[in-house]
């Protein structure tokens, strides 16, 4: 495994735009069951706010010794403003447009001794009028940066990502992309498109040995004009399909803890190795550990560049 290249990595600027959420938690004990309903009654003993979705790919991008910028949508709230606070707190460079028709995505999860036992969503679409003045700021930042990352968890923010890559690939800046959904058509001509196991069926269906995989994921990297494409494949690993080959790395876990999140590490790492230059068969083996680290962790975490050495 080649030199993880730190002092080269804190010199990169990475741009994160996508989905921003909270991740709020509430740990507590549990010891009756409710006498209104069968359920358990939570005493929260202590509450946490992380950020979630793209926010979370910022926040490990700082983590592994980058310079992060985030772009993204939140509302006028509470939840919106603990975003801007805990970026802050991160280090990262907010660029926060705030939609005053919406709330803030917000994640709230309910613990009884280390265990979820409910999530709560809140979500709402972002309206055009906050769209459009994303899509401004979006030309004004990405000339400044080594890499744009598109963290899309279908909340809206992506809406005009075709856009997002045509403008980045003018400029020669390398976007890798964490997707969604079933029309992939929408990242063609991204660096690289990272989805996992389920999301890569959706994209192309099932297949039942390791060439059909190849055979499926080369055509789909030749019709979308990526550079690469890396199939996240749990306990499985990960496999990485390039012009210059398929590249196939196991799972590091020594414990599965919690998956929350394991993909904004696995991208982070990626995007911050490669802006250094490195190439796609030895960052994946990077990105590879920092999932391996992150999934023995409660709940949204990060791994940092000293975990990683």
């Amino acid at each position: 495994m080649s030199r993880f290249p730190l002092e080269e990595i804190q010199s990169k600027k990475i741009l994160v735009i996508g989905d921003l959420m909270l991740d709020r938690y509430w740990f507590g004990e549990v010891d009756r069951i409710s006498p209104e309903a069968p359920v358990p009654v939570v005493h929260v003993a202590r509450r946490e706010d992380r950020l979630g979705g793209a926010a979370n790919v910022a926040r490990n991008i700082r983590a592994l010794g980058a310079q992060a910028s985030l772009l993204g949508i939140v509302g006028d709230d509470e939840v919106g403003k603990k975003i801007h606070s805990l970026c802050t707190e991160a280090g990262i460079q907010a660029h926060l447009v705030v939609d005053f028709t919406i709330d803030t995505t917000l994640k709230m999860r309910v613990l009884g001794r280390q265990q979820q036992l409910l999530r709560i969503d809140f979500e709402y679409p972002p309206s055009a009028t906050a769209l459009g003045q994303l899509d401004q700021q979006v030309k004004s930042l990405v000339e400044s940066h080594d890499a744009l990352v598109l963290s899309d968890y279908n909340k809206g923010v992506l809406t005009h990502v075709q856009a997002m890559i045509a403008y980045a690939r003018t400029k020669g800046i390398p976007v890798l992309v964490d997707p969604k959904g079933t029309d992939y058509q929408r990242y063609e001509g991204a660096s690289l498109v990272t989805p996992n196991r389920s999301e890569m069926t959706q994209a192309v269906g099932t297949w039942h040995s390791e060439d059909e995989l190849t055979q499926k994921a080369n055509a789909l990297r030749q019709r979308l004009s990526l550079d690469a494409l890396l199939v996240t494949r749990s306990e499985q690993g990960m496999t990485l399909f390039a012009a210059e080959g398929r590249s196939h790395v196991n799972a590091q876990a020594h414990e599965v803890y919690d998956v929350s999140g394991a993909g904004d590490t696995v991208l982070a790492t990626l995007a911050v190795t490669r802006a250094t230059g490195m190439p796609w068969s030895q960052a994946i083996l990077w990105a590879n550990k920092a999932g391996g680290i992150v999934v023995g962790k409660l709940g949204t975490s990060i791994v940092t560049a000293e975990e990683l050495l």
